[in-house]
This record gives structure tokens, sequence and C-alpha cells, in this order.
């Protein structure tokens, strides 16, 4: 049985297997290991996924969705054309289409996955992850860090080794550093910290915003999937060079300008800022100073921007280093959980540690003068305490009399319940006693994959009862997701034979969104001229058309930016 591991990510996604000679990524139809998380319902109601969505965010921006990584767990739909889906399974058909590439690859069917998680995604976010996997037909064996799969990745390269590691991972839409120490074939997460609402997509929405400042004649409202096209290949330009100059159509109205880096990082200040506050939380939770730290690892595809080079550099006062690809490194290290758990003999001298990212516990009511107050928080299991782990602690009846206690459980760092996120509730029916406050024991244990178990025992019996969350707030139930997985199984997706034709045709729409009216009549030849070749469905003259085209893209693509 293959081990396989997926990196699900909001700008990419990824899937590798643990071969006897390492993990090893699994490229897609195109011929790359990096699948974009974009989703596109074509016009004939065919799902598109990956490189041929992301074309169409410019060329059919109501029917492609993006960015969705962002809203899992959260109650929240995607449009696309008349059709709503939820971040749950937009994701859903992304993986789909990373099972359909492994399962090209291996030959053999894809169920059992390891998927990578931001470390500060919540319980809600987790379980929503697991709910995907499910609905793409997957069994997620296990959720892991994306920091930890990171330090996987890095420590097989040296399991002997002895040192303190701090893993700064920048993705497109979260930000998570966590400091592991490694020693004798064994890694131990020591804290994590993070934002899930902060990444490099983020930088590109700030770009974006500037450049449509600069729009000559602007009728109405920007064509906002050119504009952020635009940026994100600015932003790839200023990792290569100090400054860059943009032209182009933006719908419509001409776009002329020149960024330089230094303007980059005074437009994204703001968010350079929030970077290093999660540095200094995880420095403090592990009881480290920066001169405690031996090496600092880059992940995620926004780490390659200078500006976060720059200031990695200067906050931990030491070069870092990304040997590894950083888009590849989370997915790398999935694939080898997929073989530990997988027990496979290549990992026996590897042992991983995790911990908890945020603090759980329940809503308590505390007396405040003559009056009884509800709303407070007690934390049971603290912020970055290794998991697995199973903690408890005795509450007591708020009267003498009472004959049910509800446990209302919540995860986050604030004094009061409100300001934390709601996890479920149980009630539990206690024995009618009016002399006494009755003694509750409550058990909180937290798995590897960072999903609660919630288990309550009334003391005064000296019987326990033990209950688990089964309807976690926002978790998506069985049903549903057997509902949607055959809705999605239901609906077209693009022969992965024929993706690099789909693939170009998106290109070509592009371009002309982009393209002066002068170049415009260029491409549209190339459409009509390429629809021909296809229709006469020969194999040979396709693949020579669309290469030919290809180069011509190339070109108009890289006028934009130089």
């Amino acid at each position: 049985m293959a081990h396989i591991g997926i990196d699900l990510g909001t700008t990419n996604s990824l899937i590798a297997v643990f071969t006897d000679d390492g993990p090893q990524l699994i490229n897609n139809s195109l011929g790359t290991p990096l699948t974009p998380s974009v989703v596109s319902l074509d016009k004939d109601g065919t799902l598109l996924c990956g490189e041929m969505a992301k074309t169409r965010l410019v060329s059919a921006p109501d029917h492609t969705a993006a960015l969705f990584k962002r809203s899992m767990g959260a109650d929240k739909t995607y449009r696309l054309g008349k059709k709503k889906f939820s971040a749950e399974e937009l994701s859903a058909a992304i993986l789909r289409s990373l099972k359909a590439d492994a399962e090209a690859h291996l030959g053999q069917d894809v169920v059992d996955v390891v998927i990578s998680v931001p470390a500060y995604f919540n319980e809600l976010q987790r379980k929503a992850v697991k709910a995907a996997g499910k609905m793409a037909g997957l069994n997620p064996l296990r959720l892991i860090n994306e920091p930890t799969a990171a330090a996987l990745t890095y420590g097989l390269q040296d399991l002997e080794a002895e040192s303190t590691i701090l893993v700064y991972d920048l993705g497109g839409g979260t930000f998570d550093v966590s400091i592991l120490e490694v020693f004798e074939g064994v890694m131990e997460v020591k804290s994590t910290a993070g934002d899930a609402y902060l990444g490099g997509e983020d930088f590109t929405a700030k770009l974006a915003e500037h450049l449509a400042t600069t729009l000559s004649d602007v009728a109405g409202k920007p064509d906002e999937g050119a504009l952020r096209k635009l940026a994100e290949q600015a932003k790839l330009g200023l990792s290569e060079k100090h400054n860059v100059d943009l032209s182009a159509n933006i719908g419509g109205s001409e776009l002329n300008a020149t960024v330089t880096r230094d303007e980059f990082e005074t437009l994204t200040a703001g968010l350079l800022t929030r970077l290093r506050r999660p540095v200094e939380r995880c420095l403090y939770d592990a009881n480290l100073s920066v001169d405690d730290i031996d090496k600092v690892v880059l992940v995620g595809g926004a780490t390659r921007m200078p500006v976060i080079r720059t200031l990695v550099a200067k906050q931990l006062r030491k070069l870092p280093e990304s040997r590894i690809d950083p888009d590849h490194v989370v997915a790398l290290g999935a694939a080898v959980q997929a073989g530990l758990v997988g027990q496979n003999k290549a990992l026996d001298d590897v042992v991983m540690t995790d911990v908890t990212a945020f603090t759980i516990g329940v809503e308590t009511t505390q007396q405040v003068g003559r009056d009884a107050k509800s709303g407070y928080y007690l934390p049971i299991i603290e912020r970055n305490t290794v998991v697995p782990v199973s903690r408890e602690t005795v509450v007591h009846t708020i009267y003498p009399g009472q004959e049910q206690v509800d446990v209302n459980v919540f995860q986050g760092e604030a004094p009061m319940v409100k300001s934390n996120i709601f996890l479920g509730e149980l009630s539990v029916r206690v024995p009618y006693n009016m002399k006494d406050y009755e003694a509750i024991s409550i058990r909180l244990t937290y798995d590897v994959s960072g999903l609660l178990d919630v288990d309550v025992t009334i003391l005064s019996t000296g019987k326990t009862k033990s209950l688990t969350i089964t309807a976690l707030a926002g978790e998506i139930s069985p049903a549903q997701i057997e509902k949607t997985r055959k809705s999605l199984a239901a609906l077209k997706v693009h022969p992965r034979e024929l993706d690099e034709n789909k693939h170009l045709m998106g290109r070509l729409e592009q371009c002309y969104v982009m393209a002066r009216l002068t170049d415009r009549e260029e491409i549209q030849q190339m459409m009509v001229h390429f629809e021909s070749v296809i229709d006469r469905q020969n194999p040979s003259d396709i693949t020579r058309v669309r290469e030919e085209i290809g180069a011509v893209l190339d070109q108009f693509e890289g006028g934009y930016v130089n």
C-alpha cells in the first residue's frame, strides 16, 4: 500500500509518496508537482481544477474560485456560475484532482492519506480539512502541522545531529512558526504560533491595490482578476530584480508603472509587522532566545520574497536556509508522516512529536459579588502541550439541587469565552442533591491530528459516563459528506489526457483579456487556428501547434513585466 502525503495549500497543492528512496513528489497531468488551488465551472458544466481553472480567474472570474482554504470551517459559500460551493467542497475538488494524479502515476487506488494543515488551524478548520478529504473519496489517516512536516523533511537529512530549528512557514494564505529540537532521530516540537489569515496573497493584494491607483481613464470598477495576476507577476519579478516595469491593458484602461523593492516594502509594512509577533510568541513559549536557535528553515513560496528573507535575518540574527524547495518541503514531509503511520521500516529510527497550537478549555461561572456570572474561560489543555495529551479538571454545580450541567468547550487564549472559538457542548444530568454541590470531572483528550474528545464523570456516584462531542460546532455530518461526495462525483471532470489543450485555451483567453487592442486580433486568430487543429484530431499536429502557440504566449505574458 502506498504511503501518500498531501499539502493542501491556499495557493498551490501537492501530493507525494514515500518510497524506498525517500519521499517523492507526484506530477499532475501537465507535468508539474504544483497544482494551483483554484476551481472553475466551465460553461458546459465541467469542473476544472488547477492550472486550467487558474487561467479563468481573468477570463471567467464569476465562474472561478481561489483562496478558499481561508474559509475552511466557516459558513461561507462561493458562487461558480449558477452553482454554490462551500470551501470544503472546493477543497475536495482539488483533493480529488490530486488523487487522480497519484493513481495515474502509481497505477493503483489511493485512499489512505496524510494531509498537512497550518499549525495555527483551529479545531473547526481541522475538522473541515478531514471532511474535504472524505468528500474526495479519501481516508485522512492523520493531519500533520505544516511546519512539523517541513521539519520531518529536513530532519531526514541529518537524523543524528543535535540542533534547535526554527521553521518559518509563510505560504499563500497562512503563516506558521515552530521551534523544534532534533537529537538522535527524535524531532520534538517545543512551541508553535502563527496567523491563519496572513500569507503571500496578502502581499499580492497590497500591490494590486497600489496598481489600481495608477490606472488611467478608469471607467467603473477595475478588473480585479487581471490586476491581481499582474501584481503576482510583479511580486515574482521583484524576487529577481530591484525594480520591475509593468505595462498592460486592464479592463480597457492602460497601466504603466514601475515598482521597486523599497516601494514594495513600504506598501507591506503593516504585514511585515504582523509577521514579527508570532516569532516572538513562539520563542517566549519555548523559553528560548534568538541565540538558542541553531538553524532557521524557510518554508512556503512566499519566503522567496527578498523582503521576507531580510526580515527573518534581522529578527533572528542569522541567515535562513532553503536548500529544499520551499514549495515542496511540506508535501514531502507529509509523505514521510504517511510512511511513519504505515510503519515503513526505513523510518524505524525516526520519532516525531508535536504540540497543541491553542489552549482548550470550558466555560465556567464565577461569583461576582452576590451574582453568579457565566462566560469565564477555564483552560484545561494549555497551548504548546505535547500531543497526544489528556488533561482533567474538576468543576462543581452552581447551586444545590442542580440537575443538569452544560459543558461548553472552547479553543483560544482570551479570558472570556466570547472571544474564543466555540467548539461544541455537552449536556450532562447530575444526581438531585439539595445538601451539597456536585463535583464533576471533565477530561479533554487531544490526538496527534489535533482532534478532540471530551469525557465527563460524575464523582459523587463513583460512576464514569464518557461522552464524546459528536456534533462539533460547524462540523459536517457523515450524511452530508456522503451527499457532497456523490454530487461532486456526478459533475463532469475534464479528461486528464486533454488537460494540456484546455490549459492552452485558457491561456489564450487570459492573454486576450489583458492584451492591447492591437494584439487581440493576433491572439484571436491563434484561438481559431488551435480549435481547428483540435477538430482534425491529429495528435502530432495538436502537439506541434500547441508548442508553437505556447512559445508565442510566453512572449505575450512576459511582456507585461520587465
